[in-house]
């Protein structure tokens, strides 16, 4: 079987679609991965074959977000996509109009540099699967002109796919469709353009967004974060409960910083019975102005290798920090990031293996909660059983080679 991956330049993205590329090279298939030209390094360095398609443009800066959309993101879920997690906002007009501003300053902004030559190139290599992450359409309108089956992967709450059901709902005998008006420029628009054949979703059961219309595949997270040395001190057990701090990159490099003033949080925690290992760019940790004796200063370190030795972590609700986390019974302090992560705080904090953090003044109440009470511990174990009931990305390549021939 031949696969093509494929999304835009998001690292991230990436990072967590890269696991289930290995598992189906490493069965025998046929395995390759498209994307920007600049984007080939990345794609190497994890192992896998580039093809490189399209013109090299920074999406972010690409964009044509008015100031307020833009703002809108920094705090959760942009219009239409808003709807999946605050459904009485489900209107026709906020549906349609949110559908025609995302298509016009963000999905053509990152599909349109794509589309032909990935097309092309589908046409040349003819695969007979498709796997795209939920906003690259290229990989789908590539996939409908080859006749391939196609999916997204998720590594997020399916909120696409959810908006894409009250739209549906709503929409009855009204023509007006501006995702399908656009993706029907290229081929006869049908809804798998939208939403593809089937989904990948490689999040928990009990955090999982879903649409009921749709064809579901679950897959547990394979931690990934490209090229990494494991720390000497990582090594040597802690003496004291030690505790991550880890806010991602999104918010200092596309933002204007994090949501928490770190020194307030670094201060709050000082003389805390803890080992405090907070990972931060060397940019930023030039703007401390004092670190406390029961904080390490890392500018990154492999996740994976970190989070067994954890005893708590405070992070921004990211996906690959929450999976990651999740698979270890480590109890979580999420500080809500921009789009999703508000979605996704809300439900680390409903099922109970996690605390909501909106300032540093709290922080040290809710991180001393989450150290010593027995619930959450106990909540962050019922989510590490949910996720080992997943299937490897290993243990799903049957199942994606009976979908993909279905």
């Amino acid at each position: 079987m031949r696969v093509l991956f494929t999304c835009y330049a998001e690292k991230t993205h990436f990072m967590a679609m890269a696991p289930l590329a290995w598992a189906l090279r490493t069965a025998g298939h046929e395995v390759v991965f498209a994307g920007q030209p600049r984007f080939a390094k990345v794609i190497n360095q994890a192992g896998l074959t580039a093809v490189p398609v399209g013109s090299d443009r920074e999406p972010w800066r690409a964009m044509s977000w008015r100031p307020e959309t833009r703002a809108a993101i920094r705090n959760g879920l942009p219009e239409p996509y808003d709807v999946a997690d605050a459904p009485e906002r489900a209107t026709w007009d906020h549906l349609v109009n949110g559908y025609a501003k995302a298509v016009a300053g963000w999905h053509r902004v990152i599909n349109v540099p794509l589309i032909p030559e990935l097309v092309e190139f589908a046409r040349h290599w003819r695969p007979d699967l498709v796997i795209w992450e939920p906003t690259t359409y290229a990989g789908a309108v590539a996939a409908k002109t080859v006749g391939a089956a196609h999916a997204r992967i998720l590594f997020s709450p399916d909120v696409s796919g959810v908006t894409r059901e009250h739209f549906l709902r709503l929409k009855g005998e009204r023509g007006e469709d501006p995702l399908a008006e656009w993706l029907g420029s290229y081929v006869d628009f049908t809804e798998d353009l939208a939403t593809g054949h089937f989904t990948i979703d490689q999040f928990p059961p009990s955090l999982a967004m879903r649409a009921g219309n749709l064809h579901y595949v679950a897959m547990r997270y394979t931690p990934y974060g490209g090229p990494a040395v494991v720390p000497d001190w990582l090594r040597t057990p802690p003496r004291r409960p030690r505790v991550a701090l880890t806010l991602g990159l999104v918010a200092t490099e596309r933002f204007d910083g994090y949501a928490l003033d770190l020194q307030d949080v670094l201060t709050a925690l000082d003389g805390l019975d803890i080992e405090l290992v907070a990972t931060l760019p060397e940019r930023e940790q030039r703007k401390l102005t004092r670190v406390p004796a029961n904080t390490r200063l890392v500018p990154y370190v492999p996740l994976q290798a970190l989070v067994p030795t954890l005893s708590a972590i405070i992070h921004h609700a990211g996906f690959g920090t929450l999976a990651t986390t999740a698979q270890h019974s480590i109890p979580q302090l999420v500080v809500p990031g921009d789009t999703d992560g508000p979605a996704i705080a809300s439900r680390l904090t409903r099922q109970g293996c996690a605390l909501s953090l909106q300032s540093a003044d709290t922080v040290r109440h809710r991180l001393t909660r989450l150290l010593t009470d027995p619930f959450h511990q106990h909540r962050a174990r019922a989510l590490a059983t949910d996720v080992h009931s997943m299937p490897t990305a290993n243990e799903l390549v049957p199942h994606l080679e009976q979908l993909a021939a279905h």
